[in-house]
């Protein structure tokens, strides 16, 4: 009898110190068990939440040069929501490296989250109804409106002003719909000619080399490559909300990446976020 119970006891202890040695850490697959195929226990089984996210726009996603880390808004929201999974803090998920970060532009970020190779896109994804037929979106984390900058010495002072005028937009964004949209919108008599750009920075150079006359994005974007040079017009439109896509067959993921967004937005500390990497 003693020693069935001292057998219980050890068991029971054995499970507890797993139970403890198992909260948020990388979790490493049963041979016996196998790999579950369940959203959430998935990544827990993959020890990493795979997260596609910008390297180019800063405040929100950008890869630091120097030191090869990922920083921004969209980083941090990242770590919020692996240590939601992982069942830890988010400063724990960061220092215990939970997110496996890869750079995705507007062009390529669909198609990796497809595929299955990233869990997430936390990429300045703007939520419309026809992405909503690909992807999952939580609610949104911030609403932004495209904007048009150009340069001081240009002489264009408004959207008025951009007939004939050359317009650089980013691969798979909705800039140009949206610019299309609201000039038939508004009645403003102007037919500019687009070129896409595989990427930010490419657009930044060449509207400083003045190959296009304006560089349009959403405004929070293009403040990041705003400089002495350069203007942001007031002319805005399009308004657009972020949201965190995951695939659209994976809804327990759906869901529980909601809850931490509605989560922060409600609780206020969303904008505390925001407004510490100096997004309006």
């Amino acid at each position: 009898m003693k020693k069935g119970i001292k057998k219980i006891m050890a068991t029971l202890l054995a499970v507890t110190m797993l139970g403890v040695l198992g909260s948020c850490t990388k979790t490493e697959t049963s041979e016996a068990g196998g790999s579950a195929t369940g959203g959430i226990q998935k990544i827990k089984d993959a020890g990493v939440l795979k997260v596609g996210c910008k390297i180019d726009v800063p405040s929100f996603g950008l890869q630091n040069t120097a030191t090869g880390e990922y920083e921004g808004v969209e980083i941090d929201l990242a770590y919020e929501i692996a240590g939601k999974i992982f069942d830890c803090t988010a400063a724990e998920a960061k220092e215990k490296k939970l997110v496996a970060f890869q750079g995705v532009t507007a062009k390529t970020r669909g198609g990796l989250l497809d595929s299955g190779e990233i869990d997430l896109v936390i990429a300045t994804f703007t939520v419309t109804e026809e992405r909503k037929e690909s992807w999952n979106f939580s609610t949104p984390y911030y609403t932004d409106a495209v904007g048009l900058m150009v340069l001081k010495d240009s002489g264009i002072q408004s959207i008025n002003d951009l007939d004939g005028k050359i317009i650089g937009v980013s691969q798979g964004s909705i800039t140009k719909d949206g610019f299309e949209a609201y000039i038939k919108e508004t009645g403003i008599n102007v037919t500019p000619v687009f070129e896409e750009f595989d990427g930010y920075p490419a657009l930044s150079t060449a509207l400083s080399t003045k190959n296009i006359d304006v560089f349009a994005v959403d405004r929070a974007i293009l403040a990041g490559y705003s400089d002495d040079s350069t203007m942001i017009l007031e002319d805005r439109f399009a308004e657009q909300d972020y949201g965190v896509a995951s695939a659209l067959s994976n809804k327990e993921l759906a869901e529980t990446v909601d809850g931490v967004v509605k989560g922060l937005v409600d609780s206020g500390k969303m904008a505390e976020m925001l407004k510490a990497w100096g997004v309006e």
